[in-house]
Parts: structure tokens; sequence; C-alpha cells
């Protein structure tokens, strides 16, 4: 799926185009084979004439012209029986009390990739977090179980987590603090469920707590609470899910050490916890048990958060960060702490990134990899163990696509579906089967299978992938 995939804008004569952002992702293949296709957008304020009812989404095959439907209230969408391997354009229309009121252009080409499979496993290993049974350390990648259905993942401190493809949610590791949200703050060295539900969609866990969506756009956290991360309105700890509030549109939430950033499908951004950073973007360093909102704009599209700061991505493609700064993560030029959003720069192409315990990485809409931050441990993949308080390239690549950040070290795929890693390599937590730091990254192992790595690690010192079979 390449990056940066956009659907056009909402044409109506006489009104300019108003823009529909955000890549079509691909969800995962269904008991059949088929896959089912998530096309997000952001909804026009006016279209037609009349208040939006809902949105037809329409996936067509550029081979044979096929077309397959989806309907929804609100992005995204979903577009089921699609075939993997086969590539197909996406447009979205809106609908009012009046009929189809508004038509995006077609999309570029997005290929169907089936995005789940088998998970392994490599690095520290202190709490049982690589899932494998054990608490020994593995330097290169280990399988965890031999099931096939593993979908997204997410890792913590000394614990991980993953969504199957069954939407049903695991977790292991570290539960000193209820954070595997089993009732309990027993540690467990092998997956065991979250529940019985089966409508999870994305996990985000950090330090010592979690933040969780499901398919119905419920919020749900349960973990350490220290400083009301959690959103209950208090500072009691939780092991076991609570949901945050009584809302159904929330679209994703990212953890840091113990605040949470979290966004809507109206495009509004909302955090609580820990603020003595001013990582909650309220322009005070005052801490919140309870989810505010981030300033008044309806445009934010993704949120990402390191240990003490945060940083989100608009729809028109700017880039903002805001919190701590002492190693220049914020990537504003400085080393200043900033408690309300600031832009990186006056680029309009950033496309996905994430933050680390004290780095950013963003990819570009053209593939390229852009990093900064603390470098002393060559994280940021210049080749040197240089920190930057702006974004420098790694390397001159254009096949990035996809990039998450561990405690130290870096995990990303290409185009391809070949792995790369780098930076601190104590625990052997850059699987390239030796304890060695790496400044420019490093193939781990010769595979070309691989499709899905963590949503969210700013504490991990170990790590997760997803390959197909």
């Amino acid at each position: 799926m390449p990056i940066g995939d956009t659907l056009g804008g909402f044409i109506r004569p006489g009104y300019n185009p108003l823009l529909v952002t955000d890549a079509p992702t691909i969800g995962a293949a269904s008991s059949g084979g088929a896959l089912d296709i998530s096309i997000a957008f952001t909804a026009p304020s006016d279209v037609g004439g009349g208040a939006i009812t809902s949105y037809t989404a329409v996936a067509t095959d550029t081979a044979t012209a096929a077309s397959f439907t989806g309907t929804g209230s609100a992005s995204p969408v979903t577009v089921a029986g699609l075939t993997n391997g086969q590539t197909y354009t996406t447009t979205i229309t809106a609908i009012n009390a009046y009929g189809p009121s508004g038509i995006s252009a077609a999309s570029n080409s997005v290929t169907a990739q089936n995005l789940v499979g088998e998970m392994w496993s490599w690095g520290n290993n202190t709490n049982g977090q690589l899932g494998v049974s054990n608490t020994t350390s593995y330097s290169s990648p280990v399988q965890v179980g031999a099931l096939t259905d593993w979908k997204t993942l997410a890792g913590g401190y000394e614990m991980a987590m993953a969504v199957k493809s069954d939407g049903t949610l695991w977790a292991w590791g570290a539960n000193g603090d209820g954070q595997l949200g089993q009732g309990d703050t027993t540690n467990t060295s092998s997956p065991v469920q979250v529940g019985a539900l089966t409508t999870w969609a994305t996990p985000g866990a950090c330090y010592k707590f979690v933040v969780c969506t499901k398919t119905d756009g419920t919020l749900w956290m349960w973990g350490d609470n220290q400083y009301g991360e959690l959103g209950q309105g208090n500072t009691t700890d939780y092991s076991s899910p609570v949901q945050v509030g009584a809302l159904t549109d929330w679209s994703q939430g990212a953890a840091g050490a113990h605040h949470v950033m979290a966004t809507r499908t109206d495009g509004t951004l909302w955090a609580c916890g820990r603020n003595n950073q001013g990582q909650l973007g309220q322009n005070n360093t005052t801490s919140y048990s309870s989810p505010v909102q981030v300033g008044a704009l309806t445009d934010w599209s993704k949120v990402w958060c390191s240990n003490y700061s945060s940083m989100a991505l608009k729809t028109d493609g700017t880039l903002w960060a805001w919190g701590y700064n002492g190693e220049g993560q914020i990537g504003d030029g400085s080393a200043t702490v900033r408690s309300s959003p600031v832009q990186v720069g006056a680029l309009t192409d950033w496309a996905s990134g994430n933050m680390g315990g004290s780095n950013s990485m963003v990819l570009k809409t053209d593939g390229t990899l852009w990093a900064w931050g603390y470098g002393t441990t060559g994280v940021n993949g210049q080749g040197n163990t240089t920190s930057y308080s702006s974004p420098v390239q790694v390397g001159a690549l254009t096949t990035w696509s996809y990039a998450t950040l561990g405690e130290q070290f870096a995990r990303c795929l290409k185009t391809d579906g070949t792995l790369w890693t780098w930076g601190l390599g104590l625990s052997g937590e850059l699987g390239l089967g030796n304890t060695t730091d790496f400044s420019s990254p490093k193939q781990v192992g010769a595979l070309t299978t691989w499709v899905v790595v963590p949503v969210e690690s700013p504490f991990a010192t170990s790590s997760q992938a997803i390959k197909t079979t």
C-alpha cells in the first residue's frame, strides 16, 4: 500500500474542492480469504445544501472494473470482499436527504494485502514480554506460538499486546499494575486473552497502562492511573478494561509515560493524565484525570506519544508537536519545552510516524523517512550518535512504508516487505543476532514477508512483528 495514498476532494459546482484525506487502511482477511478495506476520510463541512446522512464507499478493481461497495454514517467506511494482491481505486460519495450530494475524486491505486500472519518476538524478556513461555532474552526473532491470525501489535514497558483477526485482544509480560487486563497483577510469559469480546480494534501500550479502541468507536483503558491517565476522573488503578465516558466516535488513542492523547472522528484532539512538561497541549502544566480538548481545531488526523511529549498530524499534512523537548524531540529546532502544539517546519507532506523514548520518526508521502531527537544510541539512523532538533532524512530511499520506535531503537518496514532496525542493541532488540548498537539501518534476516510492526511502543526494549505465511 503506497504511503500517502489520498482520496481527492468532494466537488460541487461553484464550490472549491473540500479535501478528503488519509490513506485507505487494509484490514484483516476473513475466513474465506477475502479482505476488508477501511477507507478513512475527512467529512466536508458543506456538501449539496443538506446535512449528510451517510457515505458510500466504492472500491474498483483496476484490472476487471469489478466494484465493491460499503456504506457508513462516518469515517471510516468499510468495503468488504476484496482479493488479496489485486489493485483498487476508491471513491467516497456523501449522501443527504436529497440523494448523492458530493463525490470524491478517485484515489491513487491501492493494492489489497493480507496483513495477518505469524507473530515473532525478540529482545529483552525479563518479565516474559516476548510471549514465548519463558523469560529468556533472544537477539534473533522467535515465533510466538503457531497461530497465523495476528493482526495488530503494541508494546509497552516489559509487556506487549496484540489483536487477532477475530477481534480478540491478547496481552503478556509484566502486570504489576494490572496492565494485562486480567483483573489481577500476575505476570504471564504467554499471550492471555483480555476478556471475551471480539470487538477490539487498535491497542496502544506504554509504561504501565494500556489504551485501546473498539470497532464500535468506544475508548477503553486500564493499568496504572497515578496521574489520572486512564481518564476516569480519579487516580485509581484498574486491572480490567474500563470505558472512557460513553462516546462512540473515538478513532485512535496513544499512550505516553503517564498521559494519553486521543482523536475523535470529528477531527478533535483530546488529552488526559500527567502534564508536568506540557505534554497535554493545554498551555499549562496542570494534570487532568478526565479528557480535555486540545484547542478547538477539528482537523487532527493521527497522534503519537513519547515519555513526556506528544506529536500529531493534521489533515492538511502538517506536523505538530509539544511537551518535553530537552533532546530536540519536538523537532522545532530548539530544546524549549512547549505546552501548546508548535508546527514542525512548514511542510505539508507528512504521512505517518511514531515517537520513542526521546525521539521522533515520521514518513513523508514520497516514502522518505525522517528522524530527530536523542541520538546517542544511533537511533536517528544517520551513521552517527548525534542528537538533532530538526528532522533529518534517514538515507535517500523512498521505499519506507511504516516506522515505529522503541525506547532507543527503530523498527521500520519497506514496501518490499523487508524489516529493518537500528539504534540500541543492548538486549538484542534489533533482532540481528547480537547485542551491538547500529547507527544505520540493518536488515533483519532476508525475508520479504513482514507486514506489521507495533503501532506504539515508546518504552519497549523488545520487539514483535507479524509476517505473512
